[in-house]
């Protein structure tokens, strides 16, 4: 049997998962993500995590068919990478060769843009099985994208393709973006960016009576709000669903996409936030593709793995 490692490499901790060349799921751990003097051991860390499984599961370097790489900052198709903030790496370098020279035996490596990844994940085992032209968004603290046309990741020249978040709303802020530009999306749709509207709509309505003056200023509890039909809450998701809506309808008459899948920790408020982006999509949106499906993803924390080894297939 061939076995497939899948790695998703975060800010905080490396998850690291043991498939099937099927694509069955076997294991899954993490191990912490060393940022210390530029990064230098999180790709020695990881080889020696996955050189540590190989022997405790009696496998061999040729039972591998090696090993996928996600990882939060562009990656072209070459495996070059153009900065990894997150990770305090600031050079640019083949990150497949890097790794590669980790281990003690020769094993294939393949990177990707994590966002990208993630979205390969949901058309390999999740909610994009079964459809060739996929945009996967992702909403946590920023705004991640990933693309995947007639069945393959898109990266584009640099590495940068699906860079949703980044993408110019028409509306400049004061405080600049993590990028450096104003008026991201992600300054608006992202959890930060829901907490940016609903403190603003606060500001101005100081005497309106309102759950939030009872909840955790956070994008989960306005939603939970929502649910419950709070005015002021109903109104700030309103405001995202118009900025998240519009910039999608432009992705998608630039790709018209079959299905628009919705991930990341937003996501996890349910269905509650759908309305608010499928009614400013389809107002804006380009006709040919004002019937593209959304749906959730169903891979939660783990597509990063999963997109991560399907790198490999």
């Amino acid at each position: 049997m061939s076995y497939i490692f899948g790695v998703d490499v975060g800010g905080t901790s490396v998850k690291i998962g043991l498939f099937t060349g099927e694509g069955e799921l076997l294991e899954k751990w993490s191990i912490p993500t060393n940022t210390d003097n530029d990064g230098v051991s999180i790709l020695p860390d990881i080889a020696a995590s996955i050189e540590e499984k190989i022997t405790e599961k009696g496998l061999s370097y040729s039972d591998i068919l090696g090993v996928g790489l996600g990882l939060p900052g562009p990656v072209d198709e070459k495996g070059v990478i153009r900065r990894a903030v997150n990770l305090h790496w600031h050079d640019t370098f083949n990150v497949e060769e890097r790794l590669m020279s980790c281990f003690k035996e020769d094993i294939r490596v393949k990177a990707g843009n994590d966002a990208n990844v993630a979205a390969l994940g949901e058309a390999w085992m999740g909610a994009g099985k079964g459809y060739k032209n996929i945009v996967m968004v992702t909403l946590g603290t920023g705004i991640g994208g990933g693309v995947i046309i007639n069945g393959k990741m898109v990266t584009g020249t640099t590495g940068a393709a699906g860079e949703i978040g980044h993408t110019y709303t028409g509306t400049d802020t004061e405080e600049p973006c993590n990028c450096g530009n104003r008026g991201c999306l992600e300054q608006f749709a992202s959890a930060t960016g829901i907490v940016r509207l609903l403190k603003k709509e606060m500001e101005k309505n100081p005497d309106e009576k309102t759950e939030m003056n009872e909840r955790p200023i956070n994008a989960k509890e306005m939603w939970e709000a929502v649910k419950n039909k709070d005015p002021l809450a109903t109104r700030v998701a309103g405001q995202f669903g118009q900025y998240l809506g519009t910039g999608l309808s432009v992705v998608a008459g630039v790709l018209n996409p079959e299905i628009i899948i919705i991930g990341g920790g937003v996501s996890m408020s349910g269905d509650v936030i759908m309305p608010f982006i499928t009614e400013n999509y389809k107002k804006h949106v380009f006709h040919a593709s004002a019937d593209t499906k959304f749906v959730r993803a169903t891979l939660g924390n783990d597509g990063g793995i999963y997109g991560a080894a399907a790198l490999l297939i």
